[in-house]
């Protein structure tokens, strides 16, 4: 079945089909945020397994569907083939770093008073949907940035490993959105207001993806740089969103894991269909 998606995406416009991708990954965080109408809350060991598993896969994706291709396509041999991954991943991370520090936004498991970026009267449930929000602006741009490789012809820049991304991407974003909804719920939010703003955190994520798309369609020479972008961007995330968020209980075993788990999954299927 997984094929048969490969083949369909091959005969569409990349752009098109970044477009398509970053919208299932959307659909599969209202997927996961739609349990808050089953279930009155959710199991902190649960929780903090699926956040593992969420962060191997983003450490996965940013090595075996962007760096990796990223140096390969980079031109000349030694240290200078490697400039384009390392000024790539550099400002990757730097971007979301500032975004960081500017946009105001409160993690999952955190205290009100442990609230990010310039301060605001803005309420907790914005702050938690901003959280994750800015978790999916790398995810979506990675996605439409091998998407945007493949409309511009780049060999190494394949639609199996666009597809692998995005679903790999897809699988991690379920509990991201319970991630949301759950907490909100918890705190009083309606049930469909916790569904509402769990599934509206991913959708950053197909307008990262279809920009990411179009820009390396047109600027076919900054394709190793984005890959890399992207890259150090979620590797940003991992290392001070996500790792911190599952390690703050007595389930730090559980987390590590669910990130091995993620990892595993995300090689495979880059490995396999790309």
């Amino acid at each position: 079945m997984i094929q048969d998606v490969v083949q369909y995406f091959e005969t569409i416009d990349p752009v098109l089909g970044a477009l398509y991708a970053s919208l299932f990954t959307w659909i599969v965080t209202a997927a996961g945020a739609s349990l808050v109408f089953f279930f009155k809350g959710m199991n902190r060991a649960l929780l903090d397994g699926m956040l593992g598993f969420t962060g191997g896969v983003m450490v996965a994706a940013s090595f075996w569907s962007l760096l990796a291709p990223g140096i390969e396509m980079s031109k000349g041999e030694g240290f200078v083939k490697v400039i384009p991954a390392v000024v790539g991943f550099s400002l990757g991370a730097l971007f979301i770093f500032a975004l960081d520090k500017l946009l105001p936004h409160l993690h999952i498991n955190f205290k009100e008073e442990e609230k990010e970026g310039v301060k605001t009267p803005w309420r907790r449930t914005t702050l938690l949907v901003l959280a994750i929000a800015l978790h999916n602006i790398p995810e979506g741009l990675a996605v439409g940035v091998l998407f945007g490789g493949v409309a511009a012809g780049i060999p190494e820049a394949t639609i199996g490993g666009a597809v692998a991304l995005a679903l790999g991407i897809g699988i991690q974003n379920f509990p991201e959105g319970l991630a949301v909804s759950m907490p909100l719920r918890r705190h009083g939010v309606s049930k469909f207001r916790s569904f509402w703003y769990g599934q509206m955190s991913a959708i950053v994520e197909p307008i990262a993806a279809v920009c990411g798309a179009i820009a390396v369609t047109f600027f076919q020479p900054i394709l190793p740089y984005a890959l890399a972008f992207a890259a150090g961007a979620m590797i940003f995330v991992v290392v001070e969103e996500v790792i911190p968020e599952t390690q703050r209980d007595k389930y730090t075993d559980l987390a590590t894991l669910g990130f091995i788990g993620g990892f595993i999954i995300m090689m495979t299927l880059d490995v396999g269909l790309g």
